[in-house]
């Protein structure tokens, strides 16, 4: 049970949530020091998945601005839709990758945002794809960049559970 409360206990330290945050704001300085520093074109899946962690980072800074009950509930729901939304996308990417036809392998060119946020209109120097989703430009120890994601959401969507299942049991609520 103290593994539990402990766990319960992170979602009312501003130090977690600026962690998560922290966590998410790295990968996308990474994305973009990819993008522009090593000349990686991001597919229409790299840009959904960029959305994902700007969605896990933004639910990260609600709490960490103002930790009380309702920014908490609201930072849980968008953590766990984006970390498990960014974890099926990357997914989705990796099988696109590896489809044996190549000609059956193709993703969009424009990004599919809400009509009321086109984020690739507002801004296209982050969410405009330019690459395509089976091309595989960087690997490292024998991953591509989407297999890396698998693992990086996996890790937000288990902390996600984990911690949420935590206060649960606890019955401290969110």
């Amino acid at each position: 049970m103290f593994v539990f409360n402990a766990l319960s206990n992170w979602a009312e330290r501003k130090w977690a949530w600026g962690l998560l945050f922290l966590s998410a704001f790295i990968l996308e300085l990474s994305a973009l020091y990819f993008q522009y520093g090593m000349d990686l074109k991001p597919c229409i899946m790299c840009i959904y998945q960029r959305t994902a962690v700007v969605g896990v980072m933004l639910a990260a800074l609600l709490p960490l601005i103002a930790n009380n009950v309702m920014t908490r509930l609201v930072g849980f729901a968008a953590w766990g839709v984006s970390a498990i939304w960014g974890l099926l996308i990357a997914i989705e990417h990796v099988d696109l990758q590896n489809n044996s036809n190549p000609f059956f392998a193709s993703c969009e060119i424009v990004p599919n945002f809400p009509a009321f946020m086109p984020l690739h209109h507002w801004f296209p120097k982050m969410f405009a794809a330019t690459g395509d989703c089976g091309d595989i430009d960087w690997v490292f120890m024998d991953m591509s960049m989407p297999q890396w994601m698998i693992v990086i959401f996996s890790i937000y969507s288990v902390l996600f559970g984990l911690i949420l299942f935590s206060r649960l049991v606890t019955k401290k609520g969110l």
